[in-house]
C-alpha cells in the first residue's frame, strides 16, 4: 500500500495520471484549505467562493488529463495561479454586465460566536478590529493588497508569493514594505486605534 504521506506532489500527479485517481484526491486534500481561503480573501462571498473553489480543480484535472502541467516542482503554486485567473475572470465578467454584489461585506466569517468563548464585547471588538484592518488593506494599490494577502492571511513565503505573481523576491518585498509604510499612513490619517485599549 502506498503512503501517500510522503509523496511529494509531483510524485502523486505522476501516480493520477498513471491511473490512481486516489492519488489526485490525496493532492487536492493536502491545499485544499489554502486554495479556498485565498479565494474567499479575494471574493469575500463564500457561496461564489465555493463555486471558483469547484471550478479551479475542475480546470486542474482538466489540465492534468490534457498534459498541461510540466513536472517542474511547483504543483500549489501553478493550482494558485489557476484559482487567480478564475477570480479575475470573476471580476471582468461582473464588470462587464455592470452588477454589483450585496455579499462584499468585509465580515470576517471564521470570528464567529458560535467558534468562540470570548464574551461578546471582546468578541465585538475583536471583529471590528479584523474588519478595520481588511478594509485599510483593500486601499491599498493592487499589488501591494496582493502581498500583503498572500503574506499574512495564507501564510505564503516570499519565494512562493514571487513565483505566483511572477516577479522577483526582492520586488514581492519592497511591495510589502512600500503596504506597510502605506498602511502606516492610512492608520495615521485616519486617526485610527487599532488594539482593544
Amino acid at each position: 500500500m502506498i503512503d501517500r504521506q510522503i509523496l511529494s506532489d509531483n510524485e502523486l500527479v505522476k501516480n493520477y495520471l498513471s491511473g490512481d485517481f486516489t492519488s489526485l484526491e490525496f493532492l487536492i486534500n493536502r491545499y485544499k484549505d489554502k486554495v479556498f481561503s485565498y479565494i474567499l480573501i479575494n471574493v469575500k462571498n463564500h457561496h461564489l467562493a465555493e463555486d471558483i473553489f469547484q471550478d479551479t480543480f475542475i480546470k486542474v484535472v482538466k489540465s492534468l488529463n490534457l498534459g498541461k502541467y510540466t513536472d517542474n516542482g511547483k504543483f500549489i503554486s501553478w493550482v494558485m495561479r489557476i484559482a487567480h485567473n478564475l477570480i479575475i475572470d470573476h471580476y471582468r465578467r461582473e464588470k462587464n454586465m455592470n452588477t454589483y454584489s450585496n455579499d462584499g461585506s468585509d465580515v470576517d466569517l471564521f470570528n464567529s460566536q458560535r467558534f468562540s468563548e470570548d464574551n461578546i464585547e471582546d468578541l465585538i471588538i475583536n471583529e471590528q478590529i479584523l474588519n478595520d484592518v481588511r478594509l485599510l488593506v483593500d486601499e491599498l494599490p493592487d499589488d501591494q493588497r496582493q502581498v500583503v494577502i498572500m503574506r499574512h492571511y495564507l501564510g505564503l513565503s516570499f519565494k512562493e508569493i514571487a513565483d505566483q505573481t511572477d516577479v522577483s523576491i526582492n520586488t514581492a518585498l519592497g511591495r510589502m514594505r512600500y503596504a506597510l509604510i502605506n498602511l502606516r499612513k492610512i492608520i495615521t490619517e485616519k486617526g485610527l486605534s487599532l488594539t482593544k485599549s
